[in-house]
């Protein structure tokens, strides 16, 4: 082994990380301008504004675009840990340790025995494709949750099913995680701590609850797959507004319900083959529970109705716990969505006044941003299912009692 030969990679990561990481720092401090809209209004507008309301103890009862389980209140409220700092800055650091604790665990994974550092390079590179929106957003915090949970799932059921359970409740897509879960601990764990919280803010703030109606009232968003069938539309005149409605930049006009009824006929589609794969599977190897994550996300993300930039945080670090595992078979469907995170920053925010026009660069942008999602969806379901649909089931590990009663019986 290259001891010295890992170490100047090991050096070379995280040279990489603090360099990039530094960058993103500046672009949201606005040290440097980034091209494109601010998009650290959300910071410095609406989550200081759900802060002061949250911070008296009841939910954004009439703010239609707080659409986020009751847990989502702990991040938005968090910058108050860093007191001595304006809310947007102390969200920013925040933020960013939350990056440093996803490379600091894809580490730890890495360099245990049979895995790689391959993915904590995903992570240190996919991050920064997507610009200073990953610094912007809360979803980094979930994300850090998310790695921690899927990471300790082989090993520690219960602690994946509290962590799972506690991140569905900031922001819903962590419960995917369960689908390659085979102990039942996981997943009883995971319905403990939603049910736990859901009572908890239920019983202590107003309106714990109140997402589910503004979410479900959501239409067709200008950057999701669906929008597509829109854009090209109007070029032939479709009668129709885009419109800031529900916190995003959504389609209101003709079809628009029709095609948000497809999309959500697609994620119904979605469920259904992953469902079926669920039953079918046989070889659960030790890769299986990330990638089946990151398939499931990677599903529900390409059909949904929103594909916000900040998604593309969710799939760069579920593609980096898959590459965390020297044998994962999902290489092309990661480098595929990190093709798509670095479509991503041009279609958001670069050129996005181009994608709300719907003119060509930016309608040629969103069909290869989609059109690389959908693929990477497609190829991720085929290796998923031809990996671990078998007749024959993987044999379990070893334990290590297993090993003690051979060697005692052959000697």
């Amino acid at each position: 082994m290259d001891i010295a030969g890992g170490r100047r990679s090991l050096t070379g990561l995280l040279v990489t990380w603090g360099l990039t990481r530094l960058v993103l720092l500046l672009f949201v401090l606005k040290v440097f301008v980034f091209p494109g809209p601010d998009v650290t209004s959300d910071v410095s507008v609406i989550y200081q504004g759900w802060y002061e309301t949250l911070r008296h103890g009841t939910f954004p009862l009439d703010d239609v675009t707080w659409q986020y389980p009751p847990a989502a209140a702990l991040p938005i409220l968090s910058p108050a840990l860093l007191g001595f700092l304006d809310y947007a800055t102390a969200f920013f650091v925040l933020a960013f340790l939350a990056d440093l604790v996803v490379l600091t665990l894809l580490l730890y994974a890495g360099l245990r025995p049979g895995k790689t550092v391959r993915g904590a390079w995903v992570w240190v590179l996919g991050v920064p494709l997507l610009g200073p929106t990953v610094y912007a957003r809360y979803d980094v915090m979930v994300t850090a949750v998310a790695v921690a949970g899927l990471l300790a799932g082989a090993r520690h059921p219960r602690v994946m099913g509290i962590l799972v359970g506690f991140g569905a409740m900031l922001k819903v897509w962590p419960a995917l995680l369960l689908l390659g879960a085979r102990k039942r601990g996981a997943w009883a764990w995971a319905v403990a701590t939603v049910a736990a919280l859901a009572a908890l803010f239920a019983v202590t703030m107003p309106g714990a609850f109140a997402f589910l109606t503004f979410q479900r009232n959501r239409g067709t968003e200008v950057e999701s797959l669906g929008s597509l069938v829109i854009h090209v539309a109007r070029q032939f005149g479709w009668d129709g507004q885009v419109l800031l409605n529900y916190g995003s930049i959504e389609f209101v006009g003709p079809w628009v319900n029709t095609i948000s009824s497809a999309a959500l006929f697609l994620t119904g589609v979605a469920f259904g083959w992953l469902l079926l794969w669920r039953l079918m599977a046989t070889r659960f190897l030790p890769n299986t529970l990330a990638e089946a994550a990151f398939v499931a996300v990677l599903m529900f993300t390409a059909t949904s109705r929103v594909i916000s930039p900040q998604y593309m945080v969710w799939l760069v670090a579920l593609a980096a716990v898959c590459m965390c595992f020297r044998s994962s078979r999902m290489g092309v469907p990661v480098a595929l969505v990190l093709a798509a995170a670095f479509v991503t920053v041009l279609e958001f925010p670069i050129w996005f006044v181009h994608v709300v026009m719907s003119d060509t660069l930016g309608v040629a942008l969103l069909f290869v941003r989609n059109g690389l999602l959908v693929i990477a969806a497609l190829l991720g379901a085929v290796e998923l299912w031809q990996s671990t649909v078998s007749r024959e089931p993987v044999p379990p590990l070893p334990t290590q009692a297993t090993r003690t009663r051979e060697t005692s019986a052959s000697s």
